[in-house]
């Protein structure tokens, strides 16, 4: 097991990357004003901790946690290899030395947990059940019951497509969609977005922990924490031009997402470079990690670093070159928004290979 801290190297890149430019010099958002925000029904609970919450002025912290052996022959993944990456990751996160004490930096015993899944895909690119599974087991033993977990996302049948069982009782961690529950009938505003968010989100959920997976998008870019977050509302089709341009950093600055996400745990075990958002197997990419951060902003910035790495590694265009630039995660960054970071040189990356 290796360790390597704020690698000079990929945090060079990543600012002479320039991502914390797109959005804000093509007249952007950055001096946009919002009307006020509809408050939705729920009200999140105190994060057991706020010291490493995202601001313009701190620096972010992204764990990457890697293990080419998590994936099987059969693409299937190696349950008891996620949990151990998934105890180390936390544990580097919060600086605790248990994954039990680590968790407790996130959740309490008394909160209902939601794991904000992205199953658009299917089976292919989607998030695992395993790793759930993994994140349910990890919660239980933190001290929150396994009926205080809810898995979800927008719809029954795009769970079940992922390979989820649909459960709203009985033992094990409850599995369901929106469509299931329903939408918050109470109207949200924000900038450029109005909508109803998902009553599992606003009515029955205290903390939120996003769960996406990394993916090329083909409208916004790429595909991480910010933009999954577009499953929370009832008409994100409405959201996509401009690059989806500010309408992802408008979603996530209402409070009902903002004050509830405790943690990002994106699935990067399989991450598709080019073709996104629908799965495409000639380019997928088997690689092994998940990335964690309480900071979406730097989370999204590395995973977009990502990204760009392996598309110039099959000879693929960049995607300014294409017209898409993930341009969000910069508005997200800005002044307007103070999201998270987007700056290389504020993001501390520990890589660490189980």
């Amino acid at each position: 097991m290796g360790t390597k801290r704020q690698r000079r190297e990929f945090l060079r890149n990543l600012v002479g990357w320039g991502l914390g430019v797109w959005g804000l010099a093509q007249g952007g958002c950055a001096t946009r004003s919002h009307p006020p925000v509809t408050e939705g029904s729920a009200q999140p609970s105190t994060p057991p901790t706020t010291s490493d919450a995202p601001t313009a002025s701190k620096r972010a912290k992204v764990v990457v946690v890697r293990d080419p052996k998590c994936i099987r022959d059969d693409g299937t993944l190696h349950e008891e290899r996620l949990r151990t990456m998934l105890a180390q990751a936390l544990c580097e996160l919060s600086g605790e030395r248990s994954p039990e004490a680590a968790w407790q930096h996130y959740v309490t015993p008394t909160d209902v947990v939601g794991l904000k899944l992205n199953c658009l895909a299917g089976r292919g690119l989607s998030t695992h059940v395993e790793l759930v599974r993994a994140l349910a087991a990890g919660l239980a033993a933190a001290g929150v019951k396994e009926s205080n977990i809810i898995a979800w996302d927008r719809t029954d049948r795009e769970l079940r497509q992922a390979g989820f069982e649909i459960r709203d009782g009985g033992a094990g961690f409850r599995c369901f969609g929106t469509d299931h529950v329903g939408y918050d009938p109470k109207l949200v505003v924000k900038g450029k977005i109005g909508g109803l968010l998902s009553s599992i989100l606003t009515v029955h959920t205290t903390a939120l922990i996003n769960v996406p997976v990394l993916k090329d998008h083909g409208l916004a870019g790429v595909s991480g924490c910010l933009k999954n977050n577009f499953g929370c509302i009832h008409n994100p089709n409405k959201y996509h031009p401009n690059n989806c341009d500010p309408y992802i950093a408008d979603l996530n600055s209402l409070p009902q997402i903002r004050d509830k996400q405790r943690l990002i745990i994106c699935d990067a075990t399989r991450l598709q470079y080019h073709g996104g958002p629908g799965f495409k197997p000639q380019w997928a990419e088997p690689y092994g990690a998940l990335l964690l951060s309480t900071d979406p902003v730097a989370l999204d910035t590395v995973g977009a670093k990502i990204i760009a790495d392996l598309r110039a590694t099959h000879n693929l265009p960049s995607l300014e070159e294409e017209n898409r630039p993930p341009k969000h995660i910069a508005t997200a960054a800005s002044a307007a928004y103070h999201l998270g970071v987007a700056e290389g040189e504020k993001i501390e990356v520990v890589e660490r290979t189980v």
